[in-house]
């Protein structure tokens, strides 16, 4: 009963960093700003490590099942 919960927020957080971590990388393949009036550079690490948090959550509650 309680695994449904945690299959879908898995879901949820693998599919969002997975995502984010993909929209990232082609801004800065193709030199694009990630985040508006940020340096690149900062915007890219960020969400690199919000992305791979967001994967790292999903995982986590795959593994709560």
């Amino acid at each position: 009963m309680e695994s449904g919960p945690a299959i879908f927020a898995g879901t949820a957080f693998a599919l969002f960093g997975a995502a984010l971590l993909l929209w990232t990388g082609v801004r800065v393949a193709h030199g694009e700003p990630v985040a508006q009036g940020v340096a690149t550079r900062v915007a890219a690490t960020l969400t690199t490590i919000f992305g791979m948090v967001f994967l790292l959550l999903g995982v986590w509650c795959f593994g709560r099942v």
